[in-house]
C-alpha cells in the first residue's frame, strides 16, 4: 500500500509539474522557430526604389555622363540610366554635380541610390566604394598642348613631365596615378584641384594656362573636337573599367543591375549607344576641324537662316543641316565635284530637276531642295527603321542610293546582324565593294565605306556646331568683318 501511495504521488507530481512544464517549452521552442518567418524584413534598396517609383542619381554634368543639348537631357551615361530607370519602369531623378569630388561628397546622402561620374574602379576606390557592374573600358592619357611638340617640350614618357605645369582634378583617378608615380620616385611638379573639372582642365591646356592635365581616352576623344590645340602625349595607366557608385547594402540592387546589363549588351543596346556618342569620333582631323570652326564663323552666318527656314518647313534639326551641307560642299555655294554635283547641298542635275530647284548655285534653293531629297530619302527608309537610326539610314542613302542601303541590310541579315540598326549596317556596308558580296546583291557594286564616312563625319560636325552654339547663347553669329 504504501508503495501504491508513493507511485500515485509521482503521477501526480509528473501531471501538475513536468506537463505544464513540458507545455511550456514546447510552446517556446515553436515560436522561436515560428517567429522568424512573420518578422519584418526591412526594405532593400531596391525594394525602396520601386515603392517610390523614383531612382535618385547623382550625375557628373560633362559631356561624357550628362549635359543639356540642344534636345534636350543627353550624355552616353544618362542614356545608360535612364534605360536602367525604364527597366526598373520607375522615374530618373537627377542630382547634378560639376566635379567628380563634388559627385563623391553627394553619393554620401542618405536617399541616392547611384552615382554615376565616369569613376574607375581603381584599387583604393574599391576599398571606399560599393562599385556596380562595369560598363566601359578606358586608359588614363597624359593631354598636352599642341605647341608643345614644336618647341620640344612635348613629354613622350613619364620622365618627360620633369619641370612641366600639370594640373589634375582632386579625388580623381589621376589624382591616384600622380601620386603613385610620385612615390615611387618621379619628379611630377602636379597640383590639385576641386574647383575645375577634367573638361576644363582640358580647356585650360588648350589656352596654354597649364601644360599638360590626365584624362580618360573617352573623355580626351569627345572633347579633341572642342579643344583642338590639345593632343594625347601617351596613355600613363593600364586598362581601367568605368562604373557606377552604388548605395551601400544594395545586393539586391547590385544584382539586378548585374542581370540587365547582361541583357542590354546581348540586345545589342549597348554597341548601339556607344556607337550614337562613340564612333564618330574615330574620324577627328585636326586641320579640316580648325577650318570648320573658322567657317563657322565666316560662312554660316550667310546661310543659318535658310536652314532654320528649312528645319520649320521640314522638321529636320537645322545644325543637321548645316553639317551635312558643310560635308557636301564647305558652304560654298558654287562647289561642283569632277562628276557635275552642284551648290551648297550638291545636287545632280536631274535630282535638282526632279526637285523643281531651277538654279543650283542659288543658296535658298539649293538648301530647300537637298533638305526635300533628305526627307524623301526619311520617307523610303523601311517602317522597320526607327529613331535615330532613321536619320542615319537617309543620310547614307543621300550619299550612296536607298538601293544600295537595303543592298546592305540584306548582308547584315545574313550576318545574323540587326539591319535596322545604324551600327550594324555600317558594320557591312564597306563589304559592298568586294566582289564576293556584292556579285549575289540587287545593286551590285558600291564604294560602302563612303556614306559610313559621311554620317560619321556630319554627326562630328553638328556636335561642334551645337557645342559652339550653346556657348553663344544659340544666338545667330555675326559675320567677321
Amino acid at each position: 500500500m504504501r508503495n501504491l501511495a508513493k507511485l500515485r504521488k509521482r503521477v501526480k507530481f509528473i501531471i501538475f509539474i513536468v506537463f505544464p512544464l513540458s507545455f511550456f517549452m514546447f510552446g517556446w521552442l515553436s515560436h522561436s522557430a515560428y517567429y522568424p518567418v512573420h518578422e519584418i524584413k526591412k526594405p532593400t534598396v531596391l525594394d525602396t526604389i520601386k515603392k517610390n517609383k523614383v531612382l535618385n542619381v547623382v550625375l557628373l554634368n560633362a559631356p561624357s555622363t550628362y549635359y543639356i543639348g540642344a534636345g534636350g537631357a543627353q550624355g552616353f551615361e544618362y542614356d545608360l540610366l535612364k534605360d536602367y530607370a525604364n527597366h526598373l519602369g520607375v522615374k530618373l531623378n537627377i542630382t547634378s554635380a560639376n566635379t567628380v569630388k563634388e559627385a563623391i561628397e553627394l553619393s554620401k546622402q542618405e536617399d541616392i541610390h547611384i552615382t554615376s561620374s565616369a569613376l574607375a574602379k581603381t584599387p583604393q576606390r574599391e576599398k571606399r566604394f560599393n562599385f556596380g557592374p562595369s560598363y566601359f573600358e578606358v586608359q588614363e592619357q597624359v593631354i598636352c598642348n599642341r605647341a608643345m611638340i614644336k618647341s620640344g617640350r612635348f613629354p613622350r614618357t613619364v620622365e618627360d613631365l620633369d619641370g612641366l605645369k600639370i594640373m589634375v582634378g582632386e579625388d580623381t583617378s589621376y589624382s591616384e596615378t600622380i601620386v603613385s608615380l610620385q612615390n615611387d620616385g618621379f619628379d611630377i611638379n602636379a597640383s590639385f584641384t576641386s574647383e575645375y573639372s577634367t573638361e576644363e582642365l582640358l580647356e585650360m591646356v588648350a589656352n596654354e594656362q597649364i601644360d599638360c592635365t590626365l584624362a580618360a581616352s573617352n573623355i580626351y576623344s569627345l572633347n579633341q573636337r572642342y579643344f583642338t590645340e590639345i593632343a594625347s602625349a601617351f596613355t600613363i595607366s593600364g586598362r581601367e573599367q568605368l562604373a557606377w557608385v552604388l548605395a551601400p547594402n544594395s545586393k539586391e540592387l547590385e544584382a539586378d543591375m548585374y542581370s540587365w546589363l547582361n541583357s542590354y549588351n546581348q540586345s545589342g543596346r549597348m554597341a548601339e549607344l556607344k556607337d550614337h556618342y562613340y564612333s564618330h569620333i574615330l574620324y577627328f582631323d585636326y586641320y579640316d576641324t580648325k577650318m570648320f570652326y573658322k567657317r563657322i564663323k565666316s560662312r554660316l552666318p550667310r546661310y543659318e537662316k535658310y536652314f532654320q527656314k528649312a528645319e520649320k518647313e521640314y522638321g529636320i534639326p537645322w545644325k543637321l543641316i548645316a553639317a551635312q551641307s558643310y560635308q557636301e560642299s564647305h558652304w560654298n555655294p558654287r562647289a561642283k565635284s569632277f562628276t557635275g554635283v552642284r551648290g551648297l547641298m550638291m545636287l545632280t542635275l536631274s535630282t535638282a530637276k526632279h526637285l523643281g530647284v531651277k538654279n543650283r548655285l542659288d543658296p535658298k534653293q539649293s538648301i530647300m531642295g537637298g533638305v526635300r531629297h533628305l526627307k524623301q530619302m526619311i520617307k523610303a527608309v523601311p517602317p522597320e527603321v526607327e529613331g535615330e537610326n532613321r536619320i542615319k539610314f537617309a543620310l547614307a542613302a543621300y550619299n550612296i542610293g536607298m538601293g544600295h542601303i537595303k543592298d546592305a541590310q540584306v548582308l547584315a541579315a545574313k550576318f545574323g546582324l540587326d539591319k535596322n540598326i545604324w551600327s550594324d549596317l555600317k558594320a557591312v556596308l564597306p563589304l559592298l565593294s568586294q566582289k564576293r558580296y556584292y556579285r549575289s546583291l540587287k545593286y551590285g557594286y558600291a564604294r560602302g565605306s563612303e556614306p559610313v564616312r559621311y554620317v560619321e563625319s556630319i554627326y562630328d560636325y553638328k556636335d561642334i556646331l551645337e557645342n559652339y552654339t550653346n556657348e553663344q547663347g544659340d544666338q545667330n553669329i555675326s559675320v567677321n568683318q
